[in-house]
């Protein structure tokens, strides 16, 4: 059982976004742990190191074949802290293409202990103040969740997984072994952020009336 730490503010969305990852997280464990009853010791060692590269093909990710994503140097597990994986957020966000119109703020909401790693989870909401409404109708949430093992070296990075609000897609920002998603694994598309205001602005719309 986790301890969850996440305060109780209404976001049903991040809710449902650390239950996504958490499910592909704990289901590339399971797979491991079956792996490992199967084996002598000796092979045991070597698939244990290889668990970043089965992390790294779960099939719950979003892929692309025929585009390339940018690279940034994510965080090692001791190196770790709620700013410095605030800034690494601030340079992944750099890399994806955007209308300048679009604002964002990054906020921490909290941490969940696990047996074998703490799970940080972050909320970046979006949206486009304007000089008629400079409080915006609506907004967009990225949730993000950076998992800091505690059996692996200080020296392995930490692994990195976000999800668009009202999406069930599970992205994955950083491997086991420090690389990027596998090239066009994640491509960012400015229109996830539209079609989720618009259709908040929608539902307004329809309850006003």
């Amino acid at each position: 059982m986790s301890q969850q730490e996440l305060p109780p503010d209404g976001d049903v969305y991040a809710e449902q976004a650390k239950k996504l990852v958490d499910d592909v997280i704990e289901l590339a464990i399971k797979r491991l742990e079956t792996n490992l009853s199967l084996m002598s010791e000796k092979e045991r060692t070597f698939e244990s190191l290889k668990y970043s590269e089965m992390m790294s093909r779960e099939s719950t990710f979003a892929r692309e074949d025929d585009f390339v994503i940018d690279n940034i140097a994510w965080l090692a597990i001791g190196d770790f802290s709620v700013e410095m994986a605030e800034s690494k957020i601030n340079e992944f966000i750099k890399t994806w293409k955007y209308d300048n119109s679009w604002l964002y703020c990054v906020d921490y909401l909290g941490k969940d202990e696990h047996e074998f790693d703490t799970r940080h989870r972050f909320r970046v909401r979006w949206s486009v103040p304007t000089r008629r409404k400079p409080i915006p109708r609506a907004t967009a949430c990225v949730y993000f969740t950076f998992q800091v093992s505690k059996i692996k070296p200080k020296s392995h990075p930490v692994e990195v997984f976000y999800v668009f609000e009202t999406n069930r897609l599970v992205h994955k920002a950083a491997n086991a072994d420090g690389s990027p998603s596998r090239p066009g694994e994640s491509r960012f598309r400015e229109k996830w952020l539209k079609d989720i205001i618009e259709s908040k602005v929608i539902m307004m719309q329809a309850l006003t009336f």
